[in-house]
């Protein structure tokens, strides 16, 4: 499904109109990008067209990049991310180049007239794109906002934006309007000079199209191409490898907070303002690259690559342990987390003992294996000897008698402690004394449930996230008096079966759940607060989450939600922090919207269960308000409900490792990929800027956003988390 159409009226104008699919605001991704591209050319190309207007039929033009892009681009996620990050950042300035230049040859002719008509609000890379068109048209909507906010979560412009503004505006302008991330209103956005006409919003067609028609062939040259020399390929091979020179700027700069590092780019921009258009294009390109690749802060790269194999390899693992590979498993529950436990074990060749209340439920479980090995064969990622081999190591039981042998327990029955408690001491009859009993829970105490085994030194949790088969994070959580080799055999265990583990001490909700429901419960707040639904899910993708907090909680299910809601109500009393998402979970179950499992939550699903858009029965119980938030406000609330409670696990002993926090938010719930993890972003915009927004966000919304000690200590000694606790990228 395209987010542009494209059509061409009476008079030869294309119109290329923006218009992201089940989204409140146009969001750019790899494959929009794809789709302008494509829609230039063709408009470019067609000798009937005689210009082009880029548009959107949304009340906004585009609220700026999804920033998951970043980490999607092809090759980065390698060894040597530096050059495929560079080459795929180029690739969004290309699309800007080609829509300035509008096929004109090197003696600045044969062009055609591209201006953008803008509807209202235009942020980040939507802005480049309307920057690099010839005319710039804004509807007179008093809500509309100019500008780039992700500098604000330590992005500088990633498609020529500071080159191009640096060189139509005041240095003074560009500083305040990079470094301050602030968004310029209508009036302001016409004095400074960031559009070029505002006009009424019934007729911004048809003035735009007006201009095209009119428009001379100096109309459509930028200053900047006036006797541009062409691009020297010595200059260009120098740039596209990181010049010296940028690298000394770089280190001359590299003080604290992506802000300077953002100032030091626009002085290489200006100090280089005699060098062909192009060239410094490259040069910005690299300043990109060089602050999400800044050896002092933690990235995408690292976390993804050092840290998690690091993690893979058993950095966390006990000293002095002996091999503790698993050679014989019981999987105890056949449902899905029980098969899939199985699966992916069976898959690496150990022997599984599945076991279920029984014969069917234990029989259902095989059956479910089968059926993964089954799409395997179909996408030809396996072969059938090789499925058959893996369902031969799985023998489906009833009875307990059968556990005899196995090393490992891993049980993943009902989130009940009763039932829990049943069938440990059922299944430790069997075992010899020297076995590991793990369960897999997402909620409950370990060191509560250990009082069941006969030994809790030998008692530890291992929560999978599902689809066990696809999710790549296993939490290993200790109890109490959970022993060194009951943690060298779950950590044997999860990389035997090829997943990454981290470690983490008993509390509730451990660490992954701790995280990520302050997120869901941060985004449904909004709906009750007035704030448009689809605004929140937007926001969320630009943050570079992978699903807004409204789908990951279709996702869950509402009764899981409520159950969970209900249980931390009974283990927490009064201290438990009610609030009006609370009372919207309770409303959904109450209306039999549970999410995705039976078709009807804050989504709506066809009959086939695939999602389709924001229920709109949300609005009429719980009214969208007239005057939205700013989207930038919404995105801090949604990171920081995150990153707060990842910081505050570190305080509390949860986690003992901050490489363990990164790599367990991004690869457990998807935390913004781009940026590393929690730790990774925090030490990416700043200890201070972190505060400072902890602040406000307090002052507004209340104390759960206060800034943590450990937050507060690094912002006044100007560190981050990776220096403090001494860990090079």
């Amino acid at each position: 499904m395209t987010d542009f159409n494209y059509s061409v009226d009476a008079d030869g104008i294309a119109i290329i109109n923006w218009n992201s699919p089940e989204k409140l605001m146009n969001i750019m991704n790899l494959e929009s990008a794809a789709d302008l591209d494509a829609l230039v050319d063709k408009g470019l190309a067609d000798n009937a067209v005689i210009g082009i207007i880029i548009t959107s039929s949304k009340a906004s033009f585009s609220a700026g990049i999804d920033l998951s892009s970043i980490v999607k681009i092809p090759g980065v996620m390698t060894d040597y991310p530096k050059q495929y990050l560079f080459d795929g950042i180029m690739k969004f300035n290309n699309i800007m180049r080609k829509i300035e230049r509008a096929g004109m040859n090197s003696k600045n002719q044969g062009g055609k007239p591209i201006v953008a008509a803008l509807p209202g609000t235009a942020l980040g890379i939507g802005y480049e794109i309307a920057l690099s068109c010839h005319r710039i048209f804004i509807a007179d909507n008093l809500e509309a906002r100019i500008g780039f906010p992700e500098v604000l979560v330590g992005i500088p412009p990633m498609g020529g934006g500071t080159t191009r503004l640096s060189r139509k505006l005041d240095k003074s302008d560009v500083v305040n309007i990079l470094l301050e991330g602030k968004l310029s209103d209508l009036s302001s956005a016409f004095k400074l000079g960031l559009v070029d006409e505002i006009v009424p919003k019934a007729e911004l067609l048809s003035v735009a199209k007006q201009w095209i028609k009119t428009a001379k062939v100096s109309d459509i040259i930028k200053l900047w191409d006036v006797n541009n020399p062409n691009i020297s390929d010595e200059v260009s091979a120098e740039t596209s490898y990181f010049k010296d020179y940028t690298n000394s700027i770089y280190k001359a700069y590299n003080a604290k907070g992506v802000y300077t590092v953002v100032n030091a780019m626009i002085d290489a921009i200006y100090d280089n303002s005699d060098i062909a258009f192009d060239d410094v294009i490259h040069i910005e390109a690299s300043w990109f690259v060089s602050t999400l690749m800044n050896p002092s802060r933690n990235t995408a790269v690292d976390t993804l690559l050092v840290h998690k194999t690091a993690l893979g390899k058993g950095a966390a693992r006990p000293l002095n342990t002996k091999d503790m590979s698993v050679k014989k498993l019981g999987v105890m529950g056949a449902g899905m987390m029980g098969a899939g436990i199985a699966f992916v074990s069976a898959r690496v060749g150990i022997e599984v003992v599945l076991l279920d209340r029984n014969q069917a439920a234990a029989d259902k479980g095989l059956a479910t294996i089968q059926s993964l090995l089954d799409q395997g064969i179909k996408r030809k990622k396996m072969t059938v000897e090789n499925a058959t081999k893996i369902i031969a190591l799985v023998m489906p039981t009833a009875n307990y008698e059968d556990l005899k042998g196995c090393d490992l327990i891993v049980e993943a029955v009902f989130e009940d402690p009763k039932i829990k408690s049943i069938v440990t001491m059922a299944a430790e009859v069997q075992l010899d004394v020297d076995a590991i009993f793990a369960t897999n829970t997402s909620t409950l105490p370990i060191s509560e449930l250990a009082k069941a085994s006969r030994d809790e030194s030998r008692y530890i949790g291992i929560h999978f996230f599902s689809p066990v088969h696809l999710m790549n994070l296993v939490e290993i959580i200790k109890g109490k008096n959970t022993g060194n080799e009951a943690v060298a055999k779950a950590l044997d265990f999860v990389c035997q079966i090829n997943k990454t583990p981290i470690v983490v001490n008993d509390a509730r909700f451990f660490y992954a759940n701790r995280c990520i429901l302050p997120y869901v419960n941060e985004g449904i707040r909004m709906i009750a607060e007035g704030v448009d639904p689809r605004l929140v899910e937007d926001a969320a993708k630009l943050m570079g989450m992978p699903v807004g907090p409204l789908q990951l909680t279709d996702e869950i299910s509402i009764d899981l939600s409520l159950k969970i809601m209900k249980a931390s109500q009974a283990a927490m009393g009064e201290a438990y922090p009610y609030s009006v998402a609370d009372d919207i979970i309770k409303k959904m179950f109450n209306d039999d919207r549970m999410g995705r499992k039976n078709y009807k939550g804050f989504y709506t699903y066809d009959d086939k269960g695939k999602r389709t858009e924001i229920w709109e029965g949300l609005g009429l119980q719980w009214r969208v308000a007239t005057i939205q938030p700013d989207i930038t406000e919404i995105k801090y609330r949604l990171a920081m409900a995150q990153v707060l409670e990842a910081v505050r696990s570190l305080e509390d002993g949860v986690l003992e490792d901050i490489r363990e926090g990164d790599v367990g938010a991004v690869l457990g719930w998807g935390f913004q990929p781009w940026s590393g993890g929690p730790f990774g972003w925090l030490d990416m915009i700043g200890a201070e800027k972190a505060v400072s927004i902890c602040k406000d966000l307090e002052e507004k919304f209340g104390a759960r956003f206060n800034a943590p000690a450990v937050l507060c200590d690094l912002a006044a000694f100007g560190e981050t988390f990776y220096q403090r606790f001494n860990i090079k990228n």
